[in-house]
Parts: C-alpha cells; sequence; structure tokens
C-alpha cells in the first residue's frame, strides 16, 4: 500500500503529531526525517529497506555516504538530512556543557562524548577543553586514525590547551571494535598526556573511551 492511501492516523507525520516522538517505531522516525519516498517505494519501505540493510538505526546513522547513495531512493538531499540531524543531536548535547561546570553534570558530558564519538569507523582522538569554572571552550578532534589507534602527539594537545587557554580537559577516544575496555597503549598514553600537561598547569580530569553503546572513565576506573 502507497502512504498516500494510508489513513492520516497511521502516517508517521501525523502518528507524531497526534502520540509525540516517542512513540515511533525507528522506520517511522526515518522516514519523517526522509520525507520522501521514491518511485514504487513509499518513504516508509525505504526506512525500512535501510534499516534492514544496514542492521539497525545506528548502523544507518553511522553509514558513510557514498554507501548511503547506493541505496535505492536515497539521494543528496536525503544524506544531507541524515547527516545533519546527527549534528544536532550532537550540538544538543553539548549546549549545556558550554553554559556550566561539566563536573557538575558528568553524564552529560559522556552524553555528548558518545553521540561525538560512537559512530567513528576509525579511531579518533579528541579534547574537551574547559576553562577555570570548568565550562567547556571548545572540543577538538586533534587526532584520526586506523581502525586500530591513531598516533597521538602530547605537544599538540598542550599547544592547544595553551592556544585556547585551558585550565583542565577531558580526553576522549573511541574504540571502533565497541568494546570500550583501556588497553595498555591507552594507559601509557593518558600518562604521556598528564604529564605533559602538568608541565603548563593544566588538569587531566578524565579519560572517557566510546564504544558501542557503552564508555569506560578513567576517573571512575582509579587510572587517574
Amino acid at each position: 500500500m502507497r502512504l498516500s492511501a494510508w489513513t492520516a492516523n497511521d502516517k508517521p507525520r501525523e502518528r507524531l503529531l497526534a502520540l509525540g516522538a516517542a512513540a515511533l517505531s525507528d522506520a517511522e522516525l526515518l522516514a519523517v526525517l526522509l520525507g520522501t519516498g521514491s518511485r514504487g517505494r513509499d518513504v516508509l519501505q525505504v526506512a525500512r529497506n535501510l534499516l534492514d540493510r544496514f542492521g539497525g538505526l545506528h548502523e544507518v546513522l553511522a553509514a558513510e555516504r557514498e554507501e548511503l547513495l547506493r541505496q535505492p531512493g536515497i539521494g543528496e538531499a536525503k544524506v544531507c538530512v541524515l547527516q545533519a540531524s546527527i549534528e544536532l543531536a550532537c550540538r544538543h548535547a553539548r549546549y549545556p556543557l558550554e553554559a556550566r561546570d561539566v563536573l557538575s553534570s558528568p553524564q552529560q558530558a559522556r552524553n555528548f562524548l558518545h553521540c561525538h564519538l560512537r559512530d567513528g569507523a576509525r579511531e579518533v582522538f579528541a579534547c574537551m577543553f574547559l576553562d577555570s569554572q570548568h565550562a567547556l571552550i571548545c572540543c577538538e578532534d586533534l587526532f584520526k586514525g586506523t581502525l586500530d589507534g591513531a598516533a597521538i602527539y602530547p605537544r599538540e594537545v598542550v599547544r592547544k590547551a595553551l592556544q585556547v587557554r585551558a585550565a583542565a580537559v577531558i580526553l576522549a577516544h573511541n574504540h571502533p571494535s565497541g568494546i570500550a575496555q583501556p588497553s595498555a597503549a591507552d594507559r601509557r598514553i593518558t600518562e604521556r598526556l598528564q604529564a605533559a600537561l602538568a608541565l603548563v598547569d593544566v588538569r587531566v580530569l578524565d579519560h572517557i573511551i566510546v564504544g558501542r553503546g557503552e564508555h569506560y572513565s578513567f576517573a571512575d576506573g582509579g587510572l587517574l
């Protein structure tokens, strides 16, 4: 059945207006974002095909542009909408951190980092630079690597911290494997960064490893 033949109560957009976004399935939410279908496919069918092809909503939103463009009913405009939705979610998660002490809301900081880093197919090392009141100055992706790791240079972290006049940092990186446990290399680079930043009076407050649906905190684990 084409979407135009559905009753108003069955259509994703109308269901959202009547019941709220939380009442919609992943396919329905994706259909609302996509807006329109394609020849021979209504928008809900396009959304369901994407979920089936990639294995779920998380995988759809993490998919590379080229992969998405190969799917029936997906063009540049729809890819732009999907990518914009991810960036909006990240900015929404970041906003509270720019106006208050990050340490007073550690879960919000971790939610932001999870949103920012979880979808990377390759390892990305980021730093949250904080002012003397521990409000967020900026979050920078400083190093990007292969599937297995990224080369990290303490001098570059120190240079950026001095440039933005940070008083403290929260280190973060993702594990594309999805397992958020620190490796021996993770522990060594944390110690090196902590020592280098201490020389310029910048504190390392935490190091967060982001996995698939989980994270690890060096501070909570007693490693800082």
